[in-house]
């Protein structure tokens, strides 16, 4: 049977060029980066190297770049780190009702040490309102932290108002990037981003490998306890090969690569809706597919049939999709993210689908997938 991967906004495979790199690193570059003889300082040429590459990926300084684990280390080091750091300025914090968990748990436990958190809503699309920020805004806001583009439907947030919004504000602006990073241009200083989250196994690179990006004169004390590694601001020996794999990622992605991803993946979405509409299946757009820049998402509710039986039938014949964030899928649970879109009374939380391209989707993987949906759609229904 052959296997076809539709569900790369969970994870990507790793491209060959990364993993070559790192079989290099591995095999020739296993120094400790702090220490001081020859083969250390190899390590942490590579190091700085890497963190160089990523650096320019977003118009930042090197020094601004933390490797971390990944996105929910970032994430929690940003929100958790910054209340430590200016709880004396105050207790609300801003971010949507649609973001992932490794930013809404954090926020829950703060909640119950007291602080106060807005959860902006968000309309059909997906997106906040501006007018809903500007209005949650005062004097006591520490953190905003609102994601870039959603890991569910795929909605691409007002960054950089937001970032103008807030150039003369005291709170820290802090955004997940983990599903437009590769994606989109993202330039921390156009946008007035303050802090950063990214992961590597979201652009063809290894598991367990991240960054954060923290401006300059945004100080925090380090969130994992140690050694001085990352310059006294994330403890722990840095995983080399990882570090060097993500950076080999990161210079795959050319501006033209960006551009020929965005179109095809939004003529991937336009085969599925063409098949689906050819044989009369009863389905609505999640979210939008027109004037999106990140098309790499598709969510769509197929009306009358649970998620968690299409994903089974699908996989099955083979194929991969899921029914929302990757960290609920051993459990599928109705949407938080459709239910803050469309309302707690819809089946649309329960009987949705996301599909996800990758850079190695191909038409005819889309092909066969909008012919085994359609199959399983019918089969379904005829049973019921």
């Amino acid at each position: 049977m052959t296997e076809i991967y539709l569900d790369n906004a969970a994870t990507t495979p790793m491209d060959k060029n990364v993993l070559n790199d790192m079989y290099d690193k591995m095999q020739n570059v296993y120094g400790n980066a702090s220490t001081l003889y020859s083969i250390g300082r190899k390590a942490h040429t590579v190091l700085e190297d890497s963190r160089d590459i990523i650096a320019n990926s977003i118009n930042a300084k090197p020094d601004e770049i933390i490797f971390t684990s990944g996105g929910t280390e970032s994430d929690n080091t940003a929100i958790l780190q910054t209340v430590e750091a200016r709880k004396n300025l105050g207790n609300h914090i801003i971010t949507t009702a649609i973001e992932h968990e490794a930013v809404l748990k954090p926020l829950a436990y703060l909640e119950e040490q007291g602080f106060k958190v807005t959860y902006l809503p968000v309309d059909e699309t997906g997106v906040i309102s501006l007018d809903d920020f500007k209005d949650a805004l005062d004097d006591d806001t520490i953190l905003v932290t609102i994601m870039t583009a959603n890991n569910e439907v795929g909605s691409h947030m007002p960054i950089h108002e937001i970032g103008e919004i807030l150039k003369d504000h005291q709170a820290w602006f802090h955004t997940d990037a983990v599903q437009a990073y590769g994606l989109l241009d993202i330039d921390v200083n156009e946008d007035h981003i303050d802090l950063l989250s990214t992961s590597a196994h979201k652009i063809n690179g290894p598991k367990m490998t991240g960054f954060l990006y923290r401006r300059t004169g945004v100080d925090f004390p380090s969130f994992v306890k140690g050694g001085d590694q990352e310059k006294k601001r994330r403890a722990g020996t840095e995983n080399i090969p990882a570090i060097s794999g993500f950076a080999t990622a990161v210079s795959q992605i050319t501006p033209e690569l960006k551009h020929e991803l965005h179109d095809r993946y939004y003529g991937f979405k336009h085969q599925i809706i063409d098949a689906l509409n050819d044989n009369d299946i009863d389905f609505v757009v999640n979210g939008t597919v027109e004037d999106n820049p990140v098309q790499h998402v598709f969510n769509i509710w197929i009306k009358g049939i649970a998620s968690d039986i299409i994903l089974a039938n699908l996989d099955l014949e083979g194929i991969a999709i899921s029914a929302g964030s990757a960290c609920t899928a051993g459990n599928i649970e109705p949407s938080h993210v459709l239910m803050a879109m469309f309302g707690n009374d819809t089946n649309r939380s329960s009987q949705s689908i996301r599909i996800s391209f990758g850079k190695f989707t191909t038409d005819s993987e889309i092909d066969a997938f909008t012919t085994a949906l359609v199959k399983v759609i019918k089969r379904i229904k005829k049973v019921n």
